[in-house]
């Protein structure tokens, strides 16, 4: 898997063999752009989107060309829990 921050570098990513082209911090139309051009000249990749993707923008971000979406806001906002286990 490679992050990429240019669609120039999604596309030198994929060429060179990764597996797994993640697109990183995209305005949602340079993404879909990215990820057609990506899906055009390597269609095995995997292209996943990730980066100020939020629950109210998620819809923004999904489309034909992107395989997966990865939201660190689930994690962030998630509360700590303290508990013990005794055995």
């Amino acid at each position: 898997a490679v992050e990429c921050g240019s669609a120039a570098e999604a596309l030198r990513a994929a060429g060179a063999g990764a597996d797994i082209v993640l697109l990183d911090n995209f305005e949602p139309q340079a993404l879909h752009a990215a990820a057609a051009a990506v899906k055009a000249a390597q269609p095995r990749v995997t292209v996943e989107a990730s980066g100020g993707i939020a629950l109210a923008t998620l819809p923004r971000f999904l489309g034909p060309h992107v395989d997966a979406v990865s939201m660190g806001c689930l994690t962030h906002g998630a509360p700590a829990l303290d508990f013990a286990l005794r055995v």
